[in-house]
């Protein structure tokens, strides 16, 4: 099997999509052999990992179940770290938020200033939080809750309609004057919130989230007391610093360009370009902004060469978590380091091919899943895609060049 077919069947795309990327790439980049390297990579790193979990048994399974059994040694050693972290209130999370803070290190974040805030809220009052909370009127929230903690309810106690349309009508009015430079918030939120949220998380799959405008990542409270729960809330806050700054950085950008409130929103939106955008002449890549396997795992824009910031924040936040581990020696998550675009076929007991993803992300999600036996790959399939891009055009090339071309949504190479 060449590298070009070893890597369409990781990626799930046509041989000849991979041919005619790595022809095209070599052109542009002068890099010649750029996939035969990355596939003699992932094997060289799929035995390291192995060797490191003393796995000996190669049947996917057995593979599957030593990077999950490892995981869970580290979650639980994670959680003595962090103080035994309740997940309810601020006091039971402050060890685990602290060593997040310092890990990803983030400048201060351009973001919407507390004033303008409290404007949006002011001319569109919340119908559904007033009354669960039997407020009178906005200015009795405002006074009584905590703004924060308003904006992130937001999301999981107001109806999309009326999101939308408020949104969508006060966004676009923003300028660069109602941001400022602040520094991000970790906060969790306080437990009336909890009840409303329960349909939000069970949609979400997780508690955590983040607003990218606000410079703010909240936590619902939930209690930490499954396999895997430490790690995946200390994860999710990590990738969510990363991901605030970097949308800080788009931010900052369009200040000094025109349009601003409408590329403030689509950014928000998660707007993806469509696989028209392309021409065959050139070698394009789109720039997705989600994991559109979560929702249709046969997109047809997953098997066209794309990069996706996603990914980007992720591969950030293993680095950090390595480093962790690097500073402990119970801990063992250097292992994960570079791994997170790793992943190659195991026979399994059937005598079958299945594809095993050694990415961080997809493993402690099978983990925290592991009753419903989902198996997660696609954080490693657009990792993947990623450290493509990487390799022909230099991994300091590609968050830059993401951000250059974002509104956008395309990267054209020529």
């Amino acid at each position: 099997m060449t590298s070009q077919e070893y890597i369409a069947k990781i990626l799930r795309a046509k041989t000849e999509t991979i041919s005619e990327m790595d022809k095209k790439m070599t052109q542009i980049s002068g890099k010649i052999g750029v996939l035969d390297k990355i596939v003699a990579e992932n094997e060289r790193q799929i035995n390291k990992t192995l060797e490191i979990l003393k796995c000996r048994d190669y049947r996917a399974e057995r593979v599957r179940r030593a990077l999950i059994t490892s995981l869970q040694e580290d979650d639980r050693a994670l959680y003595k770290l962090f103080k035994r972290p309740s997940g309810t209130t601020m006091t039971g999370l402050k060890t685990l938020f602290n060593f997040a803070l310092e890990l990803a290190n983030i400048d201060q974040l351009f973001v919407l200033k507390k004033e303008k805030a409290e404007e949006i809220l002011r001319k569109n009052p919340p119908p559904n939080i007033l009354k669960a909370l039997k407020y009178k009127d906005i200015d009795e929230l405002l006074k009584k809750e905590d703004l924060a903690e308003v904006f992130s309810a937001l999301r999981f106690v107001e109806t999309g309609e009326w999101m939308h349309k408020t949104f969508d009508d006060t966004y676009k009015k923003l300028t660069p004057q109602d941001f400022e430079k602040k520094d991000v918030r970790l906060i969790a939120l306080s437990g009336k919130w909890l009840k409303v949220a329960e349909k939000f998380v069970k949609k979400k799959y997780h508690n955590v989230s983040h607003l990218k405008e606000l410079g703010v990542i909240f936590v619902i409270p939930l209690k930490i007391d499954t396999p895997g729960e430490t790690l995946r809330v200390f994860s999710m806050i990590l990738h969510y610093l990363h991901e605030t700054k970097f949308y800080s950085d788009l931010f900052e950008k369009y200040a000094k360009e025109d349009n601003f409130g409408e590329k403030i929103i689509s950014m928000l939106k998660g707007n993806n370009p469509q696989i028209e955008s392309f021409k065959d002449s050139d070698m394009n890549w789109l720039i997705i902004q989600q994991y559109l396997a979560k929702n249709n795992e046969n997109e047809p824009r997953l098997f066209v060469p794309h990069v996706n910031p996603e990914a980007v924040h992720w591969e950030k936040t293993e680095k950090d978590i390595a480093r962790l581990g690097e500073r402990f020696e119970n801990i063992n998550l250097e292992m994960w380091l570079n791994v997170d675009w790793i992943g190659g076929f195991f026979k399994n007991r059937l005598k079958k091919e299945e594809l095993v993803s050694f990415d961080l992300i997809d493993n402690w999600m099978s983990l925290v899943n592991r009753k419903e036996r989902i198996k997660y790959l696609y954080h490693h399939q657009e990792a993947l895609w990623n450290h493509i891009f990487e390799e022909y055009m230099g991994a300091e090339n590609l968050e830059k060049m993401m951000i250059e071309n974002f509104d956008k949504g395309i990267i054209n190479l020529k």
